[in-house]
């Protein structure tokens, strides 16, 4: 991998894959993000798109090196995400790390498919396809996330109805809803 990526500014359209890590099937949404977006700004548009709630603290590992939210209560060693652009760090087939939420660790890995450049810059993130619905938050990372989907899906288990007032009702785990995350995307600033 080089250090130095394809093509820098605001007309690039960078085409990735952050797929959700430890579970199958696979949780994935495929994005088209404008490349001068900051990390910090990846971080909002990973959260619309996998359907987070940006409870938690987070970050990215590329090559060894941590980015994350200027905050020196949890980390003093990662580089502040408001200061890269993806376009600066990254190329196409790069592959690099997102951490959401330390306690549940719900890590996802993001595969650069293509650095394009584009004559109309995007105005915001866009999705194209994905599958599968998102862990709800606080749910106890993969093991939890695992139970939990048992539990829905047996009406006998003891604990269904307490879990399907906690998740708000209905949760389907195999749904992925292209509008309502296309939706959420629209929203981040």
């Amino acid at each position: 991998m080089s250090s130095q990526p394809q093509y820098s500014g605001a007309k690039s359209v960078v085409q990735l894959k952050i797929s959700l890590d430890f579970l199958e099937p696979e949780i994935w949404r495929r994005l088209l993000v404008p490349g001068d977006c900051t990390f910090a700004k990846l971080h909002h548009i990973f959260q619309a798109a996998m359907g987070w709630q940006d409870c938690h603290l987070h970050s990215f590992e590329v090559r060894d090196r941590r980015y994350g939210a200027s905050n020196s209560d949890w980390d003093d060693k990662s580089l502040d995400e408001r200061q890269f652009r993806l376009t600066q760090i990254v190329m196409a087939g790069d592959r690099f790390t997102y951490e959401y939420d330390f306690g549940d660790s719900w890590t996802h890995g993001i595969l650069i498919e293509s650095l394009e450049r584009n004559v109309t810059p995007l105005k915001h993130a866009v999705c194209l396809e994905g599958a599968r619905a998102c862990p709800p938050e606080d749910c106890g990372g993969f093991p939890g996330f695992e139970r939990l989907c048992e539990v829905l899906a047996d009406p006998d288990d003891d604990e269904h109805d307490e879990l399907s007032e906690w998740v708000g009702g209905a949760f389907d785990p195999t749904t992925f809803d292209l509008v309502s995350t296309n939706a959420a995307l629209q929203r981040v600033r």
